[in-house]
């Protein structure tokens, strides 16, 4: 397959767009902070005529009058938004399997953005193990689907 896929955490849900994806940024407004459980959300956009699911179909929950939020119903992992009637589909980059390939290009609603978010890049860094000891050891295995398609699901 050419083009891009991606999923949920645990892996219920997976798609592929056939294709390249289109413009990449970060939406800061109130709305995708709370979808996302965070800071806003990074998000790329796809042709719904290129979109399939390939494993799955999410849940949705209508943020506004006018806009879908996907979720995966059994983790919870946010994986898209969509306004009715556009042609697109805006994806959550992380769901990518390869979320590299889809860097961030602007940024929007930025009348909401956090007042600590410009900072980000000066806070101090750590892997994973250096952060948590119990990681370090291999004390958290993982339940989390790969970052490439499967046959079967868990």
């Amino acid at each position: 397959m050419t083009g891009a896929s991606g999923g949920c955490q645990c892996g219920a849900v997976r798609y592929h767009i056939e294709g390249p994806l289109g413009h990449a940024g970060i939406c800061h407004c109130r709305m995708c902070q709370k979808a996302f459980g965070s800071f806003g959300a990074a998000l790329v956009s796809a042709p719904v005529e290129h979109f399939t699911w390939t494993r799955g179909r999410p849940s949705e929950f209508r943020s506004s009058p006018i806009v879908a939020r996907g979720f995966c119903a059994a983790c919870g992992t946010p994986l898209y938004m969509r306004d009715d009637g556009d042609p697109n589909i805006e994806l959550a980059i992380g769901t990518l399997d390869d979320p590299n390939a889809a860097p961030p290009q602007t940024q929007v609603g930025v009348e909401s953005k956090l007042a600590w978010f410009d900072g980000m890049p000066h806070l101090p860094k750590q892997t994973t193990n250096e952060n948590n000891p119990l990681a370090a050891e291999g004390r958290y295995p993982t339940r989390q689907h790969p970052d490439h398609d499967t046959e079967h699901w868990p």
